[in-house]
């Protein structure tokens, strides 16, 4: 698909995937999710209404509020086609919900590993876990940790009195350690963070950001290759935030960021285990994985662009520069291209 095949048909096409938001030709089959066996949707709003039909305009049916778990079974696309966000979820007990408050994600349980001297990275693979000062839920809470974000994980742990397995995460903002349950951490491989299409050279890949449209694309030559919507800067409570447009690199990669920021009630934010980071700027504009909305296609980060997790891992294994598997980093002059329109 050519750059000037990417239609207003296929945009509404891309408005319609409830779950991931993107066009992925070439993604392997381990990252598609096309069904909805054991989905479930995490509240991400301090509390959401479920309505009788896909609209705000339709009558309320249950109150849910923040952290609540919600069976889903389906989604479908409200008739409002002004919306910047059309897609709403079916949840299992009757109603719709709209999805952009809502972060699908499943409940996977991980049988605990042994952790090398070096670490490994983990993904946490339930809707959320709490993280403990020690490795017992009687000791001091750290942080509540969510689905798919991600942290290096430093150590194990066995509880003396009921021999659980806990596991250790570095937080690599504060140098601390706090603790949770390994069975609540998936160990990622060093082949699923193996670069994609490493045959096309540097330079005939490129992204380009659509502002307008809430899009990033990316390209092989004049191909397009993956596309999937976007969140970037739009009006918070304390100002309007905008991304830069213009000419980037990706020239500073993370595999995972503890991102923190101002006064939280003051719309500030304290996001531990931000996932698959690519930073354009040295100010911190960033692609990033996002789990604290799901609400692509709306303008409303703090200037970054904000992207489901899985989308994110996507341009951090297909862009440069690569970064190893046992290193937090990398950063350097190169990077893969970036145009930022409007």
């Amino acid at each position: 698909m050519s750059k000037t095949d990417f239609s207003r048909r296929d945009f509404l096409k891309l408005s319609g995937y409830g779950l991931m938001g993107m066009i992925l030709p070439r993604l392997s089959s381990s990252l598609q999710q096309d069904d909805f066996d054991n989905l479930q949707g995490r509240v991400t709003e301090r509390i959401l209404w479920s309505y009788d039909a896909p609209s705000t305009k339709a009558s309320r049916k249950k109150l849910y509020w923040r952290d609540i778990i919600i069976p889903i079974t389906n989604s479908t696309i409200s008739d409002d086609e002004n919306a910047f966000n059309r897609v709403w979820y079916e949840a299992q007990e009757g109603g719709y919900i709209y999805s952009g408050n809502v972060q699908p994600v499943h409940t996977v349980l991980n049988e605990p590993q042994s952790i090398s001297l070096k670490g490994a990275l983990g993904e946490v693979s339930v809707p959320y876990t709490d993280a403990y000062l020690e490795p017992d839920p009687n000791s001091d809470g750290a942080y509540r940790l969510y689905y798919e974000t991600v942290h290096w994980v430093k150590a194990s742990a066995v509880h003396p009195g009921d021999g659980r397995v806990w596991y250790c995460l570095l937080d690599d903002k504060f140098e601390q350690y706090y603790y949770v349950p390994a069975e609540y951490i998936r160990l990622i491989s060093d082949s699923e963070l193996a670069p994609l299409s490493p045959e096309i050279p540097a330079e005939e890949k490129r992204l380009e950001v659509r502002l307008k449209d809430q899009l990033v694309l990316a390209y092989e030559k004049n191909d397009l290759v993956f596309a999937t919507r976007a969140a970037t800067g739009g009006r918070r409570l304390s100002g309007h935030y905008t991304t830069p447009d213009g000419e980037f690199i990706t020239f500073h990669k993370r595999p995972t960021r503890h991102m923190a920021a101002g006064d939280i009630a003051s719309n500030g934010f304290d996001l531990p285990g931000v996932p698959w980071v690519l930073y354009l700027t040295k100010s911190g504009i960033s692609f990033h994985g996002t789990y604290w909305h799901n609400d692509f296609g709306r303008p409303r980060s703090h200037g970054c662009i904000n992207l489901t997790p899985q989308a994110s891992k996507w341009l951090y294994r297909w862009t440069i520069p690569t970064v190893q598997p046992d290193k937090a980093f990398a950063y350097g002059y190169v990077g893969t291209r970036v145009q930022i329109i409007i």
